[in-house]
């Protein structure tokens, strides 16, 4: 009796259901892969917006950080002519009313405060006081006069200043300013923010006086400082500062910082600054103030780069 002898080979029928099974497996294989590469694609691009977001809201606060507080507009920027007029104070309750969409602001010089280091102490580029006493004027009308500030070494402020306009504030052309820190005026005008349409007679305030440097603790002003309130404390300032929307869509514009223009001598932050791109592809932002902090909110997206669009938002307050 022969014996039967049973053969290693698949039927057809194993045949079809090994190749069914491998095919589920690949398309269930193959799903779960692209949906792991999706996922470390949108955590690639999360990450990178999450940086860059908080990157902008840094360099914007280390310029807020010194503004004068007081100072603080938001502005239609998107009207036509006199859009100069069309602002309001960032405290002002009824700034929404113009529709705001950037923030304009003065800032101190903090790059000359921190001082020239000499050895083992720094001087102070500017001290922030005046000496009332000292400070004398030389025509009879009041017109002009110099500005004694003990304890500057003004040479060195110079040095800053000019590095960082460019050369554009120098000491010759009375584009810096003292800002008294002991005037309070609800009046925004004081700033000079009306003077490019309302014209430079507009501009004529207790608060700020036009000066250029002489010598390391003395300023020379041309403003009629016979005739002010003078303060003991001041601020230097050489520049304004603005946050601008630059772009038609509302939803994916750039945010732009403009800087070094003078709006006490009739400059603007469109026709006379600098300016630098911080951000694209930004979708939101916004500021508001709080008591005396600003609160700033940027949302920046990826620019739709892969068909899905992604997003990321974050709010810093400023104090």
């Amino acid at each position: 009796m022969k014996k039967m002898v049973k053969r290693g080979a698949f039927t057809l029928i194993e045949m079809v259901f090994v190749i069914v099974i491998l095919g589920i497996v690949g398309m269930i294989g193959s799903d779960i892969i692209a949906k792991m590469y999706q996922g470390y694609l949108k955590s690639q691009i999360v990450n990178k917006l999450q940086q860059q977001t908080e990157l902008v809201l840094d360099i914007i606060s280390s310029r807020l950080k010194y503004r004068i507080k007081s100072s603080v507009i938001g502005r239609d920027s998107n009207s036509t002519n006199p859009n100069y007029l069309k602002y309001k104070a960032l405290y002002d309750d009824n700034i929404s009313s113009i529709s705001p969409d950037m923030i304009e602001w003065y800032g101190y010089d903090n790059e000359s405060l921190r001082g020239d280091v000499n050895g083992s102490y720094s001087y102070p580029g500017w001290s922030g006081l005046v000496d009332v006493n000292s400070t004398k004027t030389y025509s009879s009308n009041g017109a002009s006069g110099q500005i004694y500030m003990p304890g500057s070494k003004l040479t060195f402020t110079k040095k800053v200043i000019n590095f960082l306009s460019n050369n554009k504030v120098d000491n010759v052309n009375n584009k810096a300013i003292l800002l008294s820190k002991c005037y309070h005026d609800s009046n925004m005008s004081i700033y000079g923010w009306d003077i490019p349409t309302l014209g430079a007679n507009t501009f004529d305030n207790n608060a700020t006086i036009k000066v250029s440097i002489n010598g390391n603790d003395k300023l020379f002003s041309i403003s009629d400082i016979g005739k002010r309130d003078f303060c003991e404390q001041y601020y230097l300032v050489w520049s304004a500062y603005a946050l601008v929307p630059e772009g038609d869509n509302t939803n994916d514009f750039n945010l732009t910082l403009r800087y070094n223009y003078q709006p006490w001598n009739g400059e603007n932050y469109k026709d006379d600054a600098n300016s630098t791109v911080l951000a694209e592809h930004v979708s939101t932002f916004r500021a508001m103030q709080v008591g005396n902090s600003v609160r700033v909110k940027i949302c920046i997206t990826d620019g739709n780069i892969t068909g899905t669009p992604y997003g990321f938002c974050k709010e810093k307050a400023i104090y």
